[in-house]
C-alpha cells in the first residue's frame, strides 16, 4: 500500500469505530481481514495512523477545523497541505483532496490560541482535575501523555542481569531506563517498536514487559523487604512477578483478585520466570487465614487508567464523570478491605495508573479518616531512599508520590505508603 491508501485504511477504522463502539484492536482486525492484501508492514503503519489520531484527536482534528475522522487522522499524521499534496500525488485510493476550507484552517492554525483542554488532548471535564494535579503545567503534562509510548521492559534478577539482556538486545536501540535498576527501554525505529516474540531472552522469562513507572511502583513497595506479601488486586500478576524478583524466591507472596479470571496468565508467567514463591488465591475464602498478619498489602486498585493514555488512547475518549465515580467507590471499598490483613507495624501500599486526585490523594486521604491506625508515609523520602535520585524527578503529592511521562518518563502512576501502628 502506498502512503495515501494507509491514510484513507486508518481514517476508515476510525469512523467504524464511530459508528458502532468497536474496540481499536477489533476493528483493526477486522479491517485486517477483510483486506488481506495488506501487508505487515501496512497494518503496522495504518495502527499507528489509527492511534495518533487517538492519541491527538482534539488538537489534530482542529488543524483542519473539523471534529471528523478525516481531519483527526490527517492532522495527526501530516505537516500541513503541502504535505499532503506530496503523500497522497496519484494514489487513487488517498483520501480525497483538501476541501478549501480545510486547506485554509490548516495554514491559519494557531496553536497557542486552542483552548487548554483541546490543547492537552483531554475531554473538557478533565481539565480541572489536570489543573489541580498539575498545577499551571497541567498542559505540558496532557501533551505528554498524548505522544507515543516506548517499549518498557523488565529484566527478571532471578534468571539474568540488565547488563547481559542488554548485550543480548545489541541492534534494537535498547537502554537502560533512567530510574528503575531493572528497567529497559527501547524506543521506536522508523515510528515502530520491535515484536519480542522471536526474542530469547522473553521467551525463556529474562525480560518482561513492564513500564518503568509500574517497576518503581513495585520496588517502592517492597523496599524493607517484607516476608509475608498480599498483592490483593494482582491482575495478571505483572507487579507479582517483580515483587518476587525482589525477594529472590524467598519468602511468601499471596496474589489474589477479585475476579479469578484476571488471574488465569500468571501461573504461566510464573513458570516462565523461575518464580517459586507465590501462591495463586483464587478463592476470598482463601484469605481468611492472612488477617493481619502480612508484613505488606499491595492495591493495586481498579482505576480509570488516565495514565496509561499514550497506550491506551481510546479509552480517553471513553472515560465520563459516571465511570470516574464507580472507581472512587470501589477504590475506598478496595482500601478497606485490604486493611484488614496488614499486620501491626506492617504497610499498605496503595497503587494506581491514574493521574487524577480524584483517585489518589483524595481517597487516602477518605481512608485515612475512616481508618484509625494509618499513617501515610514520606513517599517522596522513600524514592530518593529506594533510587538516589532527588525527589523533583516525581511529583510529590500529599500522602505519596505521582510519576508522570513528561517528569518522570514514565506511564501516569501514583504510589502512597501507609503505615500501620
Amino acid at each position: 500500500m502506498r502512503p495515501g491508501g494507509r491514510l484513507q485504511a486508518a481514517i476508515a477504522i476510525l469512523e467504524e469505530m464511530e459508528r458502532t463502539g468497536k474496540s481499536a484492536a477489533l476493528a483493526l482486525a477486522e479491517w485486517g481481514r477483510a483486506h488481506r492484501f495488506a501487508g505487515s508492514a501496512d497494518r503496522a503503519a495504518i495502527g499507528d495512523h489509527l492511534h495518533d489520531a487517538l492519541r491527538r484527536r482534539r488538537s489534530a482534528a482542529a488543524r483542519l477545523g473539523s471534529d471528523s475522522a478525516r481531519a483527526a487522522v490527517l492532522g495527526a499524521a501530516l505537516g500541513g497541505p503541502d504535505e499532503f499534496e506530496a503523500v497522497t500525488a496519484g494514489d487513487r485510493h488517498a483520501p480525497p483532496p483538501l476541501s478549501a476550507a480545510e486547506r485554509d484552517a490548516w495554514q491559519e492554525f494557531d496553536r497557542a490560541a486552542l483552548d487548554p483542554a483541546v490543547a492537552g488532548d483531554i475531554p473538557d471535564w478533565c481539565a480541572g482535575g489536570f489543573a489541580e494535579a498539575f498545577g499551571p503545567d497541567w498542559v505540558e503534562e496532557a501533551v505528554a501523555l498524548a505522544r507515543r509510548p516506548a517499549l518498557d521492559l523488565r529484566v527478571n534478577r532471578l534468571k539474568s542481569s540488565r547488563e547481559a539482556v542488554l548485550a543480548e538486545l545489541d541492534g534494537m536501540q535498547a537502554a537502560a531506563t533512567p530510574i528503575s535498576p531493572d528497567g529497559i527501554r527501547i524506543h521506536p525505529r522508523d515510528g515502530r517498536l520491535p515484536g519480542l516474540e522471536t526474542v530469547p531472552a522473553y521467551a525463556e522469562g529474562r525480560i518482561e514487559i513492564q513500564d518503568e513507572g509500574s517497576q518503581i511502583a513495585a520496588i517502592l513497595a517492597m523496599q524493607d523487604r517484607p516476608a509475608q506479601v498480599l498483592d490483593y488486586c494482582a491482575g495478571g500478576g505483572g507487579k507479582t512477578l517483580a515483587m518476587s524478583a525482589v525477594l529472590e524466591n524467598r519468602g511468601q507472596i499471596h496474589a489474589h483478585d477479585a475476579d479469578p479470571r484476571r488471574l488465569a496468565p500468571l501461573r504461566e508467567r510464573m513458570l516462565r520466570a523461575g518464580c517459586r514463591n507465590v501462591q495463586i488465591l483464587r478463592r476470598r475464602e482463601a484469605l481468611a487465614p492472612l488477617a493481619a498478619k502480612m508484613d505488606l498489602v499491595l492495591v493495586d486498585a481498579p482505576c480509570t487508567g488516565t495514565g496509561t493514555w499514550r497506550r491506551r488512547p481510546e479509552t480517553k475518549w471513553r472515560l465520563t464523570p459516571e465511570h470516574l465515580s464507580a472507581r472512587m467507590a470501589e477504590q475506598d471499598r478496595i482500601l478497606a478491605e485490604a486493611a484488614r490483613f496488614v499486620r501491626p507495624g506492617g504497610r499498605l501500599v496503595y497503587v494506581t495508573c491514574s493521574v487524577l486526585p480524584a483517585e489518589n490523594e483524595h481517597r487516602i486521604e477518605a481512608f485515612l479518616a475512616a481508618t484509625p491506625g494509618f499513617r501515610a508515609l514520606d513517599a517522596g523520602a522513600a524514592f530518593t531512599q529506594a533510587f538516589g535520585l532527588p525527589a523533583e524527578v516525581v511529583h510529590v503529592r500529599r500522602n505519596g508520590i505521582a510519576l508522570t511521562p513528561a517528569r518522570a518518563g514514565t506511564d501516569g502512576f501514583f504510589v502512597s505508603i501507609l503505615a500501620r501502628a
